[in-house]
């Protein structure tokens, strides 16, 4: 059983195939991933974000600093099913030594394309007061996780549509 507060869900369906929509999701994620501090360590200075593709691939964000770039691994590939499914660990900056957190990525065909469902869960592993809860507790924590994602998905069904 989950426990509570522990997993955020966001669902949106894409005009594509499943292929198509996996691909697109791990081979162009730099090209729909929204900018900006809330979703990049870089801000909005230019970076990229990456998967590399496979199990135990990562999932990298590069950019520059004034020293050179930084390569931040932001999680790690646990299972790779393509076109239906895989599965990342992640982690934050601020997450200390050991914590992460785990995404699933399912990608199901219906009538009108590809329903693509992310589940952010592992949360409850994370102390009440950890820094990435900006100072948020259960219920609005997962929903503002939730809505996050939701604003990611959204992006991604932007770049289907404009990859038409």
């Amino acid at each position: 059983m989950t426990p509570p507060f522990d997993k955020a869900t966001a669902i949106v369906t894409v005009p594509t195939d499943p292929a198509t929509a996996f691909r697109l999701f791990t081979e162009e994620t730099d090209l729909w991933w929204r900018r900006g501090v809330k979703y990049r360590v870089a801000g909005r200075n230019p970076g990229s974000i990456t998967f590399e593709a496979g199990l135990g691939g990562r999932l990298l964000e590069a950019f520059e600093t004034p020293i050179g770039i930084r390569v931040i691994e932001m999680g790690r590939i646990t299972a790779w099913e393509p076109p239906y499914r895989f599965c990342f660990d992640w982690r934050a900056t601020n997450f200390a030594e050991g914590e992460k957190t785990e995404v699933e990525v399912v990608f199901e065909t219906v009538r009108t394309g590809t329903r693509v469902t992310v589940h952010h869960r592992g949360f409850a592993s994370l102390r009440s007061d950890h820094p990435v809860r900006h100072g948020l507790d259960g219920t609005a924590f997962i929903r503002s996780m939730a809505m996050r994602w939701g604003e990611q998905l959204t992006a991604l069904r932007e770049h289907v549509d404009s990859s038409r």
